[in-house]
This record gives structure tokens, sequence and C-alpha cells, in this order.
């Protein structure tokens, strides 16, 4: 397949800006998960082509005047433990009305981000710092295999969405109910399987029991997987280790573990990292 890539994916800010950003509207797409439409002045130079990229949300709790928050970044990010900072992804950017959509999944914790995207509504504001670089910016391979629970669901799906229309390969995603499945603009050649898994704070292997049931398809491969960081541990080791899928055509991340906050899980990646 001829490699293809859409403008800007790689060219990242190299320093992102912070950006006051207001909530314009709020709504469940599934039971499960919340659609964030944001907006405001400061979208103005946002880059396009970079749903899919990680950025950071920071979430002004008891702050209710913005521009008392906006204050707060002046002169770049506020002492850390200020305000919580929680990573998620952009799912849609549209230039031409200055909206930017974030999806939340709404699992019900009293986590920051969590109640902060239960309780949005129009008006609400936070600062927003990014994009990152898009997670799979060329894509060139015969087969594709696309895995992700609820975290890393609008990753997976922008991953889709920006495909070649004649790529061929597979997705798998967990969901906590039947409810949950979204509709994704992919290509005709991806097959898709939705799994239930109705408590995500219990471990699953359900998704990569499901890949290793199937006949092995001929390379190159690319892979878009995220998730629980069980699950991600595993998937490394059958596609670096066991199927020998060269690391420079994988994207392969754990969005979070089981019984940590995003800070400790954090730290605990930069470990590994430094010891692998």
């Amino acid at each position: 397949m001829a490699e293809t890539s859409k403008p800007l994916q790689n060219a990242a800010p190299s320093k992102p800006s912070a950006r006051l950003l207001f909530v314009k509207s709020a709504r469940y797409l599934t039971p499960n998960m919340i659609r964030i439409t944001l907006t405001g002045d400061e979208l103005e130079g946002f880059p396009e082509n970079h749903e899919g990229a990680n950025c950071k949300l920071v979430f002004p709790e008891c702050q209710r005047d913005p521009v008392a928050f906006r204050g707060y970044f002046a002169d770049g990010m506020p002492k850390k433990g200020t305000f919580p900072v929680r990573t998620y992804t952009v799912r849609h950017y549209r230039p031409e009305t200055q909206e930017l959509d974030i999806d939340f999944v709404a699992h019900g914790d009293e986590g920051p981000a969590t109640r902060w995207a239960q309780q949005a509504k129009p008006g609400d504001f936070l600062m927003f710092r990014g994009p990152g670089p898009v997670k799979v910016p060329k894509f060139y391979a015969r087969y594709y295999i696309v895995v992700a629970d609820m975290s890393a669901l609008p990753v997976a799906a922008a991953t889709l969405e920006a495909m070649p229309r004649e790529a061929k390969g597979i997705a798998v995603f967990e969901i906590m109910s039947e409810e949950d499945k979204q509709h994704i603009d992919l290509p005709d050649g991806i097959d898709v399987h939705w799994i239930v898994h109705s408590d995500p704070h219990v471990p699953s292997h359900a998704a990569l029991e499901f890949i290793q049931s199937r006949d092995w398809p001929e390379g190159p491969i690319q892979t878009c997987i995220a998730g629980e960081h069980g699950m991600v541990r595993d998937f490394k080791q059958f596609l670096l280790k066991e199927k020998q899928v060269p690391v420079r055509d994988t994207y392969i991340s754990g969005y979070w573990k089981i019984g940590l906050v995003e800070d400790q899980h954090q730290i605990m990646k930069r470990q590994e990292a430094a010891t692998s």
C-alpha cells in the first residue's frame, strides 16, 4: 500500500500554548461516554489534522472566574498541584467554527476530570495545553490492528478515520455495555468487533485472545493499541516479541492502570521506560 499522510500531522507545536477554552455543549454519546465541545477565541491558530493527538487539560476546580484562572497561566503553568491536570485526546477540531471535541469516559468516580465532565454546562471553562503529535502519522501497511478500551476509543477512532479508504485490518473495542458502541467513519476493509467488559477495573484478556485466535496476516502490519496498562503490556509481549512486529510500526501505549491515578501511572511508565 502506498504511504499516505496528512499535512501537519508530525508538526506539533514545539511549545504548546495554554488556551482558555469554554464549554459550548456537553452531551452523552453513549451511557458511558461524554462529549464536551469547547470553543473560545484562543483556539485561533490551533493546528489542523491533529485528531488523535494527546493534550493536557487543566481543571479549575473551585475557581469560578475565568479571568482569574487565566492569570495563573500568564507566565506558563502554575505551580504543580495548584490545579488538577489530566491527559486526553483531541477527537475533532472544526476550524471553520473554532470548535474542539474531547470525549470523557463517565466512569462514575470522584476524579477531577470525570467530575468536571459530568457536571459541565455551557460557559464552564478549562485550560487546554497542546496538542502533541498524532500517534500514527503515516499509513503504509498491508494490514492494521487497532485495539482500545473506552479510555482509548478517541485515539483509535481518530486513527481509523484518518486511514486510507482502501485500508484493511481489524479493530477490537472493549466497551462497558452494548449501548456504548459508537459510529466510526472507518474504511470498509476494517473488520470491527465490540467486546462488552462491564467492569474495566477487572483485568481483561478478551481483546488479546480474540486477536490471537485469528489467522496472522501478511505484513507489513501497523498497530494502534491503547488502554489499560495490563492489556497493553500483554499486547507488547505478543506483538513485539512473539510476532516480531517492528517497534517503528507500532503505537502501543498504556493510558491508565487499575488502582492508580494518572500521576502515579505516569511515574510508573517513566520508571519502566528507564529500565527497558
